[in-house]
């Protein structure tokens, strides 16, 4: 089964992956923190994964990130 994310979800995906930290992605993204972390534990979930390193290992493997 695909998983499916949004453009948002993806672009947050992309920043976590460059190390950048939750209130920098955030700023990045035009939302608050508390949204920003709200939105990735919900994520997290439909991914399966418990942490930020795992959703980006599992991010890649999937498909769902580039690599630059």
């Amino acid at each position: 089964m695909a998983l499916h994310i949004t453009p948002t979800e993806r672009n947050a995906l992309q920043l976590l992956a460059t190390g950048k930290a939750g209130h920098e992605i955030a700023g990045l993204l035009g939302t608050a923190e508390a949204d920003l972390e709200a939105h990735l534990t919900a994520l997290f979930a439909r991914m399966g994964v418990g942490s930020r390193s795992e959703a980006i290992m599992a991010a890649v493997r999937r498909g769902l990130l580039t690599h630059e």
